[in-house]
């Protein structure tokens, strides 16, 4: 009886030894955001049409759980490329990305866990070559985003037929090199210069004739002036100021020509008492 005892004890313990060992290959946590794909080694192989959801999951030890992130994921890269002249420019671009959940089963049979190394990067590095070699360098250092836009959206595109969906291919950075970098800032200094001076010519052009206007509206205005004043009006003004300065307080004398022709002529008596004699 001892015995049979011993030996049950015996039999206890490896059998929990042996859950220790196979509880991480048993027991299964998926974290929130996960997916499972199982592999039954026995079996039908990758089960591509069942994924487990997030908690634990219990299966035989012989078989393999693996788990994918289906939540959007961001992948930085630096990449090197030619544009259409053959000038090579370095970019730093990010990636946004996730598995489609429909297809992670599928995914993971025909591509795998590492489908980011094997698919991912080398599809839009290479569609963003391919598109940066149909443009100019100055398409690339334009400030015009839709050009840039149409890179990631031809990107987009193409990668949709692999089980992944690419959110967005961020262009984060453009590096030309320094001696076509120069030139360019350059030649846009230039363009900037000279549009500062087509501005400066149109303004003294504008300038100009707002001058010559006004000069013609004051000549105008001298000639009808000139044109309406007469003697008669020149002699009634004179008699009207000589009467008005007749009446006022200051000594004065008043001196009247020896024509009709001629002004009064109006002389302070004030004036001529502080001359010297």
């Amino acid at each position: 009886m001892t015995r049979y005892v011993a030996l049950i004890i015996t039999m206890v313990l490896m059998l929990g030894l042996l859950l220790v060992f196979f509880w991480s290959y048993i027991v299964i946590t998926i974290k929130p955001g996960e997916v499972g794909v199982l592999f039954k080694r026995f079996g039908q192989g990758t089960v591509v049409d069942t994924l487990y959801q997030e908690g634990l999951t219990i299966i035989f030890p012989w078989n393999i759980m693996y788990k994918y992130d289906t939540r959007v994921q961001q992948h930085p890269y630096k990449m090197s490329t030619l544009t259409k002249e053959g000038l090579k420019v370095d970019m730093d671009i990010s990636i946004r990305f996730y598995p489609e959940l429909e297809t992670v089963g599928v995914l993971h049979q025909r591509i795998g866990p590492d489908y980011l190394e094997k698919i991912v990067v080398p599809e839009v590095a290479s569609n963003v070559r391919e598109q940066v070699g149909h443009l100019g360098i100055e398409d690339l250092y334009t400030p015009d985003p839709t050009i840039l836009q149409e890179i990631v959206n031809m990107t987009i595109d193409e990668m949709e037929r692999n089980y992944i969906t690419i959110q967005d291919v961020a262009i984060l950075k453009i590096t030309l090199p320094d001696t076509i970098e120069n030139a360019i800032q350059k030649k846009m200094e230039n363009k900037v210069l000279v549009q500062t001076y087509q501005y400066r010519l149109e303004s003294e052009r504008l300038e100009g004739e707002r001058k010559l206007t006004e000069a013609r509206g004051i000549q105008a205005f001298n000639d009808i002036v000139g044109k309406s004043i007469t003697p008669e009006i020149l002699k009634y003004q004179g008699i009207q100021a000589t009467v008005a300065l007749s009446t006022s307080n200051n000594s004065k004398i008043v001196v009247i020509g020896n024509n009709s022709k001629e002004m009064p002529i109006i002389l302070s008596g004030d004036a001529e008492a502080s001359k010297p004699k």
